[in-house]
Order: structure tokens, then sequence, then C-alpha cells
């Protein structure tokens, strides 16, 4: 007894000889075959998109380290590298005047000012790092604290490409060329931990921060002038978390599934009906509809 696997064929053929093309059925052919590339296409494109999930936690993202890392890089436009330094204050005690390590001055503006580039690192409690000329031995005749800040991030710098929407660096490109020359420039900022985890499992520690800005004149204890930039800075309790994520393929699948067969299945629908509406016409311009 011969056992004929093709009985369990659910996809039976039709015969060659029994099927009409149209001109219609080729044109709703044509049009499904266009819309299931594009369907396609699209699809594979968002696929192929990356994700980023955000959430809010209660935490510290860092628990093992006590600091986080600050760069910060300044334009002063019109008061020399001699004068000027970097100095760090905080709630624990800290209070470094003129700090030096890992800062590099470079003259500006026509060698009228100084950049002033700077990586260190801050305690996680409430202080202030600013640009002052109280390092300098000898104080400039006038001072002039008008500027233009480039860069002032906390943490790691985020991966770019990553399309985040966040504040990262809010105070880039901020000018106040303009300002009082012997104004104070007081710079508040609020910081928020991010931790950000890409497709692979990486993950980084940048910070986000916003910010308000006052201006004043500010004298010494000796009645002087002495202008400054700060950057007082305190933490929130509040953790943004952004992961980044793919669809699984068997979604991808499911969908390019659907879109074939519910594409083909509505275009024969049409096509039926297209095809069943021309032989009621025909017919009935040959009068055989009775």
């Amino acid at each position: 007894m011969q056992f004929d696997v093709r009985r369990f064929d659910i996809y039976r053929k039709i015969p060659k000889d029994l099927t009409q093309p149209t001109l219609t059925g080729a044109v709703v052919s044509i049009c499904s075959i266009v819309f299931i590339a594009f369907l396609f296409i699209s699809e594979l494109t968002l696929f192929l998109t990356h994700d980023i999930i955000s959430e809010l936690t209660v935490e510290d993202p860092v628990r093992y380290s006590e600091k986080i890392p600050v760069f910060a890089n300044v334009t002063i436009l019109n008061t020399k590298c001699d004068y000027l330094g970097i100095d760090i204050q905080d709630d624990m005690g800290r209070h470094e005047v003129g700090f030096r390590d890992n800062t590099q001055k470079f003259p500006a503006n026509e060698d009228k000012g100084c950049r002033i580039e700077s990586h260190f690192l801050v305690n996680k409690v409430p202080g202030n790092f600013h640009l002052s000329t109280h390092s300098a031995q000898d104080q400039p005749q006038s001072m002039d604290m008008t500027h233009i800040i480039h860069q002032v991030r906390f943490g790691m710098e985020m991966t770019k490409g990553i399309d985040v929407k966040g504040s990262f660096n809010p105070l880039e490109n901020v000018d106040k060329s303009n300002g009082n020359a012997i104004g104070t420039h007081d710079y508040i900022l609020r910081i928020v931990p991010t931790v950000f985890e890409d497709r692979y499992g990486n993950i980084r520690f940048p910070y986000q921060y916003t910010y308000s800005y006052r201006e004043m004149v500010q004298y010494s204890h000796g009645g002087r002038i002495m202008p400054v930039i700060w950057f007082r800075y305190e933490l929130s309790p509040i953790t943004v978390r952004y992961k980044e994520k793919r669809k699984p393929f068997y979604h991808f699948l499911t969908t390019v599934c659907a879109i074939i067969g519910g594409t083909f299945t509505v275009a024969g629908i049409i096509d039926s009906f297209l095809f069943t509406a021309h032989e009621i016409i025909k017919k009935a311009e040959l009068g055989k509809l009775s």
C-alpha cells in the first residue's frame, strides 16, 4: 500500500486552463506588489531603528563612586591667563583655590583673554566651582569676567549618534560677552543623575542638568569689586534611566507576513469585485441578465 503525501496538500493548485487573466487583475496585482514593497521597506526601517525607553527611579546609579567627573571649557574674553584660576568648594569642607591638575589655559581674544579647560572631580554634595582671580598673587588693574561658555559637562559624555532627548550640556555656547564688565555671573545648576544602556548592554553614566542665571555686582570684604563666574550645583535624588531597545525579529517577521497576506487577501476581494462587476455590465450590454 502506497502512502501519497500529496493528499496533505492544503494549497491545491488550479489548472492553468481553468484560470482567466484580465487587465484589471494585472493592474491590481502590480499595485499590490508596489504596496507590499513600500510597507516592507517601511517596516524594515522601523525594525532597524532603535527605540529608547526612559524611566525615573530614586537611587544612586553609581554607588561605588563618591565623586562626579566635571569638564569645563570657558573663554574669559578680557582677563589674561596669568590672573585666572579655578576654585572648588563644597559642603564637605573642600576648599581649593587655584586648582591646577588637568587644567590648561590658552590665550584668547588676541591675547587679551584666556580659554580655560579643566577636568576635575566633585563630591556628591552641594557645592560650587568658580572662575576667579583669587589665586593670583597680583590682581589686574581692571577686572572683566565677560565670557563665552563652550562646555560644562558632568559625568560621562553621551555617545555620539545616540538620539536621547536630554539636557546634558545646556550651557553650550552661552555668550555673555555683552554683559556688565564688572558684573559677577552666577549659574545655579540642578544636576540629575542619568544612566544610559545601549542595545549591547554597555552602560554610561552622564548627568543632565538645568540652570538659572543671574548677574550682579559683588564686592569683596575690602570694598573692592571682585567679579567671579560661579557654577553652584546641587544633586537631584531622582535618576533618569534610558535603555536602547530594538523590536524582536519575530515581531518583524509577523508583521511582514501580515502585510503580505492581508494585501493579497484584500487585493483578491477587489479583483473579484471588479471582475464580477465587469461581467454583469457585459451581460447587460448583451441583454443576458435575465
